[in-house]
């Protein structure tokens, strides 16, 4: 077993947490109290801007669908007659220095998740320095920034903050990296102003969040048909994201006779990856897709999906903006 299925077995499967994972999560922990400290007790200052910020992250590492929530709260606000920008790391890119994104972008240089939110018409800053990411969106004319993930980064200062978990598999094991899949202490989640909860059960103090997708998208010539249509049929499915077994499900939810292939988060696909026997239509996520597409074959398939929420979330969050707003004038 590799080592990372092996960690995420003990997270959130009961299995054992090997042993050397203890002293390092009281490490972890130690340091990442002492990092939150020196803000609380004025150490180290956050970089404020001029205009609302709004974070969306998760307090737990791997994919809980924190991308699929920042694009549906940019639409949500773009109908209130803001105009959003997103400020992102760009995980898994090269790019050092803060940067706009101005055309379609390699994702080997600025991560898959900006290009995603690119292909979204969104407008799009990159850079390990999110405060200063974020000044080139309120250069561009931006009135209002969305960081996609960034929970953590207390160095960007912010209005209001959202956390999401997956419904399913919750906070695993609730212990700290390594032992556990937390990046926080679930103290934090419950001093968010808005925990959304993805699939299964939402608890009476959280906002419920479905990820729905009904259609396929042809990689090479962008031709759309419904899942339905694959409905009985064998195909290969392919998912490099936190939590790939979503995925899988939400496929086999049409009916389809999946073949699984899973693959780390953020993985650099390249053809010979993908290179299986069988001639099945091949499935894969939008966010694995924008890596894919230079050497896509015409029985490729991205799945598009929207995340849906209860509007009064998003009336929630902009009476939140407006009173950022009043605060900055």
């Amino acid at each position: 077993m590799k080592l990372s299925d092996r960690l995420i077995s003990s997270w959130y499967e009961q299995a054992p947490v090997p042993w050397w994972c203890v002293p390092l999560e009281k490490l972890y922990g130690w340091l990442g109290n002492l990092h939150r400290s020196a803000y609380r007790r004025g150490w180290l200052r956050p970089r404020m801007l001029s205009l609302p910020v709004m974070v969306v992250g998760n307090l737990t590492v791997g994919g809980t669908g924190k991308t699929p929530l920042t694009l549906a709260l940019v639409e949500a606000m773009r109908a209130r007659g803001y105009h959003p920008g997103v400020v992102s790391r760009g995980y898994g890119g090269t790019q050092r220095e803060p940067c706009l994104l101005t055309e379609m972008p390699d994702p080997a240089q600025v991560g898959d998740e900006p290009c995603l939110l690119k292909a979204s018409a969104v407008p799009v800053a990159v850079g390990r320095d999110r405060a200063a990411a974020a000044r080139l969106l309120q250069n561009a004319g931006c009135d209002l920034i969305v960081s996609d993930d960034g929970l953590q980064h207390y160095r960007l200062g912010r209005h209001v903050e959202i956390a999401v978990v997956d419904g399913i598999r919750r906070f695993g094991n609730g212990r700290l990296l390594p032992a556990g899949p937390l990046r926080e202490p679930c103290l934090r989640w419950h001093r968010m102003e808005f925990r959304v909860c993805n699939g299964g059960r939402a608890l009476s103090t959280e906002i419920p969040m479905q990820l729905e997708s009904s259609t396929a998208c042809c990689l090479l010539d962008g031709r759309e048909q419904p899942l339905e249509a694959f409905r009985g049929q064998r195909v290969h499915a392919v998912a490099g994201i936190g939590h790939p077994e979503r995925f899988f499900d939400s496929l086999r939810a049409y009916g389809l006779d999946v073949m699984v292939h899973p693959f780390a988060d953020h993985h650099a696909f390249v053809p010979a990856d993908l290179a299986f026997a069988e001639g099945w239509p091949l499935l894969m996520t939008v966010k694995d897709a924008v890596k894919c597409r230079s050497f896509a074959q015409a029985h490729w398939w991205s799945v598009p999906v929207r995340a849906c929420l209860p509007e009064s979330f998003f009336d929630a969050v902009a009476s939140q903006i407006v009173r950022a707003q009043m605060s900055l004038t």
